[in-house]
């Protein structure tokens, strides 16, 4: 590529989600917004290339975006006007939206996690409009076809615009319906950047960055509610082993064979006082449980010293919370360390007759890994075998590929 494409793709990856939701704000409709940014980064190309990339490409976009969607609504009044408004349209920029959280990010998570819609669709919108996820890899991810999953995305965008849901923070009353949905989406959000499900990174750091942000902003948004604390608990600690998940040569490393040393001690500590704050404000919910999980993992001096036993207790209660095929798998890997292998492969072929992981990559990376530490490496190998064909991340398939070989 250019340098041009260059700084539009990465305009794109940083950027999209804010000139989006600064254009919603003209328009109030989420076609049309979407329509003036995509214009707005086709002009780029051009612009761009005769003029120089802009100093702040995403002011820039946004600027351009807000303009073209602003001239769209002018137009819309002059014809339902007509004449005298043609020589001056009377149509004004809306103000900037008052609230305790003057960010329109997270004003455009809260619409796509409108209770009128169906919890799967104000997921994907979100993914969509906030993270800028293509509409294939979100039906990849819901395990549809990508026709499906388009249609999905136009009539949920049709929903809010006939039921005329408001482009704002919801009034305080009305937060306990949607925080659910916006804690699991802010989730999704880390864990599509924490770990790609496709391409050659392992990580990608505007989304991970982007989910850290917004957490942020509904922590101050919601300081007493204990899921939120738990939630940014979580990301925290994720985010403070990131530079140790890969060696210098880009190579996945394990969390045994991290070098501990480099996590980064602030953001730990920070989760940690959360943590206690979301065990301690009330009963236990499913991120503040998994927040505490992973600080135990954080505050180990070693793999091996990890505390297992109390990691399992803690997915025993997770698996209560919340019965997911996932955290079952989880509890697996937890009931290895303490049990040993053979007690989890038991796990494992429940899971694997449950069914609903069957597309699931960590499910036979999992059984090869116990397989290996029982010494049964011909069914370890098309385990691995297994969970490489399941794999489209690059740097996965790559350490897939090395432990099938003895690496």
């Amino acid at each position: 590529m250019t340098s041009v494409t260059d700084a539009v793709a990465e305009a794109h990856r940083r950027e999209w989600a804010y000139v989006l939701a600064a254009t919603v704000r003209v328009t109030r409709d989420l076609d049309e917004a979407e329509e003036a940014v995509q214009d707005a980064y086709l002009q780029a190309l051009t612009r761009w290339a005769a003029d120089g990339v802009p100093d702040r490409p995403g002011a820039w976009l946004t600027t351009v975006a807000r303009r073209s969607a602003l001239n769209g609504v002018r137009h819309r009044e002059v014809l339902r006007r007509k004449l005298p408004l043609l020589v001056e349209p009377d149509v004004e920029e809306p103000p900037e939206p008052a609230g305790p959280i003057p960010d329109d990010r997270l004003r455009l998570v809260f619409t796509c996690c409108h209770p009128a819609l169906a919890q799967a669709a104000q997921i994907a919108l979100t993914l969509r409009l906030v993270c800028g996820v293509a509409t294939a890899d979100i039906a990849h991810a819901f395990l549809v076809p990508e026709p499906t999953m388009a249609a999905r995305l136009t009539r949920a965008k049709k929903k809010i615009a006939a039921a005329r849901i408001p482009y704002a923070v919801p009034a305080a009353e009305e937060l306990p319906s949607r925080v659910s949905v916006v804690l699991t989406v802010l989730h999704l959000l880390y864990s599509a950047g924490h770990t790609a499900p496709s391409g050659d990174d392992l990580v990608r750091d505007e989304l991970t960055g982007r989910a850290l942000d917004l957490a942020r902003m509904l922590r101050a948004l919601l300081p007493a509610d204990t899921e939120v604390a738990g939630l940014l608990a979580l990301l925290l600690v994720h985010q403070a082993r990131r530079a140790t998940r890969t060696d210098d040569a880009g190579r996945l490393l394990r969390l045994a064979d991290q070098d501990r040393s480099r996590w980064d001690t602030a953001m730990i500590a920070e989760a940690d006082r959360l943590v206690v704050e979301a065990l301690e404000g009330g009963p236990p919910g499913r991120f503040g449980v998994q927040a505490a999980i992973a600080a135990l993992h954080a505050q180990a001096p070693g793999y091996a010293e990890t505390d297992w036993p109390q990691i399992l207790t803690l997915y025993d209660v997770l698996l209560r919370l919340w019965p997911s095929p996932v955290v079952a798998l989880n509890r697996a890997v937890a009931l290895a360390m303490v049990d040993g292998p053979a007690a989890a492969l038991g796990e494992i072929a429940r899971l694997e007759a449950d069914g609903r992981l069957a597309g699931y990559r960590y499910l036979p990376a999992t059984k090869a890994d116990l397989l290996h530490r029982l010494g049964r490496d011909a069914e370890a190998a098309d385990a691995y075998r297994a969970a490489l064909a399941l794999s489209d991340n690059a740097v996965e398939q790559e350490f897939l590929a090395a432990r099938l070989s003895g690496g």
